[in-house]
């Protein structure tokens, strides 16, 4: 009896050491994830009907406004309250990816290149319209941002360009709605930064999901859904840096938006967590 309450503590003294390695190299591996590269700072764990979260907008004071590629509907999501305090229709069903608001303006982006201006969105009944890009299902899009300096939107497609060899960042004036035939800046695919991302297919070496723009700088934040990055552009569209996400936070960001003082905001589908919003600070 003696021997086996030996033999038993040994074991359960094994158990107790190899469990606070376990949590010690846990630890070090949440804080080199951390450190050096990017912090989430805070994390919102949404509804389920929002588990399709594609694309944000930052609105107003702890308020932000969502779209999911499935229902056409704006969702404003309050930060505070931790839950969606109103949904607007503006369309029936479809792949809806990006979302870019003007004052009181929504544009909200089909993945086939068809952008619905929803204006006075948040009044009673608000006025429709729509106007076609130069992409279309072929080109499955789903960047969309609102470029405050030149009073236009900016539009990336996720799989193929016009030319395989770069991912182009179009304008759209809001004068009139009008898609510039010339990229304003070009990501190449074959740029250094991509030599641990290279895909056989050139064409899929980045494939950006949305787009937003620094209130202070002026930089360009491209997020990548695929394979979970963020690229950022100066306002040349050099690029400064690309950093790899860790899926384990980063299931799927599809969306992405500051704050006005500059706090950023990424968005993630639903895998085997909770689709969220993330509040993120990169170093």
């Amino acid at each position: 009896m003696k021997k086996l309450k030996y033999i038993f503590g040994i074991i359960l003294l094994i158990l107790v050491i190899s469990l606070g390695f376990g949590f010690v190299w846990q630890d070090s591996k949440e804080k080199k994830f951390t450190n050096g590269n990017y912090t989430v700072e805070a994390e919102w764990k949404l509804p389920e009907e929002l588990n399709e979260i594609s694309g944000i907008a930052w609105l107003s004071e702890n308020e932000i406004a969502a779209v999911q590629d499935e229902e056409g509907v704006i969702f404003i999501y309050d930060l505070t309250q931790k839950k969606i305090i109103n949904k607007i229709d503006f369309a029936g069903a479809g792949d809806y990816e990006g979302i870019a608001l003007r004052d009181k303006d929504a544009y909200v982006l089909r993945s086939d290149g068809l952008i619905y201006e929803v204006l006075n969105f948040r009044e009673a009944t608000p006025t429709i319209n729509t106007f076609q890009t130069d992409f279309s299902e072929d080109n499955n899009i789903e960047t969309l941002a609102f470029d405050k300096k030149n009073n236009s939107l900016i539009v990336v497609p996720k799989d193929r360009d016009k030319a395989d060899a770069y991912k182009g960042l179009y304008s759209i004036s809001l004068d009139s709605k009008v898609m510039q035939p010339e990229p304003d800046i070009t990501i190449k695919m074959n740029d250094g930064a991509f030599k641990d991302l290279q895909k056989k297919k050139v064409y899929k070496t980045f494939n950006p999901s949305d787009l937003a723009i620094h209130p202070k700088t002026g930089e360009y934040f491209v997020l990548e859904g695929k394979n979970p990055s963020l690229l950022i552009l100066d306002k040349a569209g050099t690029i400064k840096k690309l950093y790899e996400l860790d899926e384990a936070k980063f299931a799927q960001p599809e969306g992405i938006t500051f704050s006005p003082d500059g706090i950023l905001y990424i968005s993630n589908e639903a895998g085997d967590a909770e689709a969220n919003i993330l509040r993120v600070r990169f170093h």
